[in-house]
């Protein structure tokens, strides 16, 4: 749609409701974009917590793999009867390497984040991990040439500055802190990477291609660190796959619908999901510095998603 208001058509008011239509359908699929990766940071510290569990018994590659198996399992059957009603290419023509370059950068922070998390505490992990977004934004404004404006950069410092409020790391940096810090700035790496790539096909598909290029770049690992779960661990993988897919299939939606430099900040939103989860399931009650941080994140959030003021509305 052409926006140049200089090349406006004679008949003006013809050209206002398609321009304001235009402004609205903008307004609500970045909103819906917030919604759904909101809801994928809330629930993805279940499946990060089961990883940590069986990281005791089972390597990072092996439960990566494993992961990545069982959401395949649960996505399969949702693609056949997409399939059925809408047919559409699993690739889309000149996709193929961008999407193995943006499977490689996941399959990599995911690896290195258990990795990590098998070394050092769960939160001290994350608060390394939350470098990911900061990098993101940048890498958008560099690469994709995102408007970097005042609210994003306040929301990436603000959300930043409230993760090391909840986590509150010591002084002493180990292997594992250095691992998730690689880990942040693959992931980085992917966030932008799935909104280069996310309208060239569905979310469905993508999220297909996705699993099955992970389980391919990960099978020649695994095979020499292939370790036999028991019934108890079976179960925890599945549910591991399920909450993946459910994540990873909201999120590729968010990127077709909003800015990386929009949804970054919204990572932070795990650290919310990871203290209720604390608390629920282990009675860890958070401590006044963590409300504190969670309090920041939220103004994070709030500065994203608040409405611009627009200044020459009514003329």
């Amino acid at each position: 749609m052409d926006t140049d208001q200089n090349a406006a058509p004679s008949d003006g008011a013809a050209a206002t409701p398609p321009r304001q239509s235009g402004h609205a359908d903008g307004r609500r699929n970045t909103a819906l974009g917030i919604t759904l990766m909101a809801a994928s940071m809330l629930i993805i510290p279940s499946s990060d917590a089961i990883a940590k569990y069986l990281s005791g018994a089972h390597s990072a590659v092996f439960l990566s793999w494993a992961r990545y198996v069982a959401a395949l399992g649960f996505l399969l059957p949702v693609v056949a009867i997409a399939r059925l009603r809408a047919p559409e290419p699993l690739i889309a023509p000149g996709q193929l390497l961008p999407q193995i370059v943006r499977t490689a950068f996941l399959v990599s922070a995911m690896t290195s984040y258990f990795m990590a998390i098998k070394h050092v505490p769960l939160a001290d992990a994350l608060g390394a991990y939350f470098v990911a977004p900061i990098i993101a934004t940048l890498l958008a404004a560099a690469i994709l040439r995102e408007r970097l404006d005042w609210r994003r950069l306040a929301a990436v410092v603000l959300g930043f500055i409230g993760a090391l409020l909840v986590v509150r790391p010591g002084a002493d940096t180990s292997s594992g802190t250095l691992i998730a810090l690689a880990s942040g700035a693959l992931m980085a790496c992917y966030l932008v990477m799935t909104r280069a790539t996310a309208k060239a096909s569905s979310p469905l598909s993508t999220l297909t291609l996705q699993l099955i290029l992970g389980i391919a770049m990960l099978t020649p690992f695994v095979i020499f660190q292939w370790s036999m779960p028991d019934r108890e661990a079976i179960l925890l993988i599945l549910l591991m796959g399920l909450v993946s897919a459910a994540s990873n299939l909201m999120t590729i939606s968010a990127f077709r619908l909003a800015q990386v430099s929009t949804l970054s900040p919204l990572v932070y939103l795990e650290l919310v999901g990871a203290t209720v989860l604390g608390f629920a399931m282990f009675g860890d009650f958070p401590a006044p510095a963590t409300w504190a941080g969670i309090a920041v994140i939220v103004a994070a959030g709030l500065i994203v998603v608040a409405p611009r003021r627009l200044s020459g509305k009514a003329r």
